[in-house]
């Protein structure tokens, strides 16, 4: 669904990581997407989504509920997340494929170790050793990245708590109902009856984080007039 939003915007989409399970879903991915305006619309998709299907293999049609949470951190510019290199702990190993066999016979996979702050990155995407590495510090930066910002909000939360975008992670989001071709919204209370057309990620999507932006908006304007109404009332009292 993002890599087709990503096209459909005119952005790149890179993938990282991706990660399966042992019977073929996907665990987990980390990707890339870069291009104009890439974040005023995607920081609307981080939180939990939740799926509510019947399985195929689900004789009884009984539906049953996962979840999966999306996490959009901003790449950070070079200049505003200082690694110093006597910080790092760097360590090569061999790739390893699925079941732990090594798929490589040179030392390709590369780890480094954040030490002040204990943050932990792995790579072995490419056979490169070297281009692991540039992967490596570049999920490192957004990670350290990411330690900065929950400080920030966390300290901000109490100021702006309906402000999209600062909710606990727990909190879902937007819940993807199959057998009724039903995707609800939560924060915006919006519907649309059309699944399919949805996960194809190109303009309903995009109508729907039109949407958000425009709630988001509005919440902002909100919270300047309180804001400046309740200066006013200050002095008037001072």
């Amino acid at each position: 669904m993002y890599e087709n939003y990503a096209a459909y915007k005119g952005w790149r989409f890179r993938v990282v990581e991706y990660h399966t399970t042992d019977i073929g879903g996907v665990r987990g991915a980390i990707v890339s997407i870069s291009g104009h305006q890439v974040n005023r619309y995607m920081k609307y998709e981080g939180g939990v989504h939740r799926v509510q299907r019947v399985p195929k293999t689900e004789r009884s049609g009984r539906m049953h509920t996962s979840t999966m949470t999306v996490a959009i951190l901003p790449q950070p510019k070079k200049i505003e997340i200082k690694i110093d290199k006597k910080d790092l702990r760097i360590e090569t190993f061999k790739a390893s494929g699925a079941g732990g066999q090594h798929v490589n016979t040179t030392d390709s996979a590369v780890r480094i170790v954040h030490l002040p702050t204990g943050v932990s990155v792995e790579c072995q995407q490419d056979r490169s050793q070297i281009r692991n590495r540039q992967l490596a510090m570049e999920i490192l930066q957004v990670r350290l990245y990411n330690l900065t910002l929950q400080r920030h909000v966390k300290t901000e939360r109490s100021l702006r708590k309906d402000q999209i975008g600062l909710a606990e992670r727990s909190d879902k989001i937007r819940t993807y109902n199959f057998r009724d071709n039903r995707i609800t919204d939560h924060r915006a209370g919006i519907t649309v009856h059309h699944l399919d057309g949805f996960l194809e990620g190109e303009q309903e999507l995009d109508d729907m984080i039109d949407s958000l932006l425009e709630m988001d908006q509005q919440n902002r304007l909100r919270c300047l007039i309180e804001d400046f109404r309740e200066s006013k009332s200050g002095m008037a009292f001072s």
